[in-house]
C-alpha cells in the first residue's frame, strides 16, 4: 500500500501564501518554505519544477486575496472611484508585503495593475460606468488621474509616509475626484 502524502500541494501553497504576506515574496525560499512546512525540500521539488512555478502560484493567490479584499470592503462614499481607491490604500496599509508584490514589483507573470484591479468583477469597470451615470465625459481619463494619485497614497503607506485616518482619506479621495471632474 502506498505511502500516504502528508505534504500537500495545497498544504505548501497556503504556507508559502502565509509567508509572502509575512515577510514578502523575496523570503519564500525553498529552505525557509521547508523549515515552515515542516518537511525537506524534496516535497516542494516534487510538486513544482521550479521556485518560479511556486512563486506563479503565489502570485494568482495574492491576486484573488486583493479581490476578495476588495469585494468585502466596506463603501465609504457615493463618488466613483473612492470605495476603490480607499480599499487600494487600506490594502497597502494592512498588507504591505502582497501590495508591493502585486503593485510595485516585476513580478507581474503577464497581468497589467489594470487587469488586477479590474478583477474578474471588472471593479474598473463598474466604477467607469458609475462615472459615466454620473455625467462624467471621460470616465478613463478621470480614472487615470484618480489613479495616479491614488496610487501615490498607497505607495507613501508602504514607506510610513501617508498617516491620514480614514475620514481624512475619504475627504480627500471625494475632493480630488471632485477637482479632476
Amino acid at each position: 500500500m502506498p505511502r500516504k502524502e502528508s505534504i500537500t500541494k495545497q498544504y505548501l501553497i497556503d504556507t508559502a501564501f502565509l509567508m509572502a504576506k509575512q515577510e514578502g515574496i523575496e523570503n519564500v525560499t525553498a529552505r525557509k518554505l521547508a523549515s515552515r512546512a515542516g518537511c525537506s525540500t524534496q516535497p516542494i521539488f516534487r510538486l513544482y519544477e521550479n521556485m518560479e512555478d511556486l512563486w506563479k502560484e503565489i502570485y494568482d493567490k495574492s491576486v484573488e486575496f486583493f479581490a476578495f479584499y476588495n469585494e468585502r470592503s466596506k463603501n465609504v462614499a457615493e463618488e466613483p472611484f473612492v470605495n476603490l481607491g480607499y480599499a487600494y490604500i487600506r490594502f497597502a496599509a494592512e498588507e504591505t508585503n502582497l501590495f508591493k508584490m502585486l503593485f510595485l514589483s516585476d513580478l507581474n507573470y503577464g497581468k497589467s495593475m489594470y487587469e488586477v484591479l479590474n478583477g474578474k468583477s471588472g471593479l474598473v469597470q463598474a466604477e467607469m460606468a458609475k462615472a459615466k451615470m454620473a455625467g462624467v465625459a471621460n470616465s478613463g481619463e478621470l480614472f487615470t488621474k484618480m489613479w495616479i494619485f491614488v496610487h501615490g497614497a498607497a505607495c507613501m503607506t508602504t514607506t510610513g509616509d501617508y498617516d491620514l485616518g480614514a475620514d481624512e482619506t475619504v475627504t480627500l479621495l471625494k475632493s480630488t475626484y471632485r477637482s479632476f471632474m
